[in-house]
């Protein structure tokens, strides 16, 4: 059920772009595939949002990787490339192709984001954040429906925001 929105194209052909959205027309070479399939996890034969969600609780783990200076240049970069090769990866894989994952990395981090740094609170906001990207509560369900790289990343960025915000409040009334 967790992939139960992502299409796969096998035809290989263009698909079409919202006016709104930014055109890569370029084919995606070996480091859009290499960032967008968040190294290779988005290849998971099961579970591929999954697989990329726990490349990013893996690279969060690292440490130091939650400070600011870390994390939030890391979310700017990588939704910035992830935008770009994950439009590209749309153009021979379909509509938001379930092997881009560097959405659910980007996202996860922005869980992340300013919380302490525990592996239960860790363990929730991987869990939270799973429930809420299968559901896609609005505005992560409008940006779902568009095709682009800026859609593909912004419908998990959202479900990243409102996981980060429901774990903020639960931290800061659940005391």
């Amino acid at each position: 059920m967790e992939e139960h929105n992502r299409n796969e194209g096998s035809s290989g052909g263009s698909v079409g772009v919202d006016a709104g959205s930014v055109s890569h027309s370029r084919a995606p070479n070996f480091i859009d595939r290499l960032i967008s399939t968040g190294l290779g996890s988005g290849l998971s034969p099961v579970a591929p949002g999954t697989a990329g969600s726990l490349v990013a609780l893996a690279v969060y783990f690292i440490p130091d990787f939650q400070k600011p200076y870390f994390i939030i240049p890391a979310i700017i970069l990588f939704f910035g490339w992830g935008t770009i090769s994950a439009g590209r990866m749309e153009t021979s894989y379909g509509h938001d192709p379930s092997r881009v994952v560097i959405d659910e990395i980007v996202a996860m981090w922005i869980s992340l984001l300013f919380l302490p740094k525990r592996i239960l609170l860790a363990a929730f906001a991987f869990l939270l954040f799973r429930m809420l990207d299968i559901f896609k509560p609005f505005p992560a369900s409008y940006f779902d429906k568009r095709n682009g790289g800026i859609s593909i990343m912004m419908d998990d960025v959202v479900c990243g925001v409102y996981t980060n915000i429901i774990l903020q409040l639960y931290l800061y009334f659940g005391r």
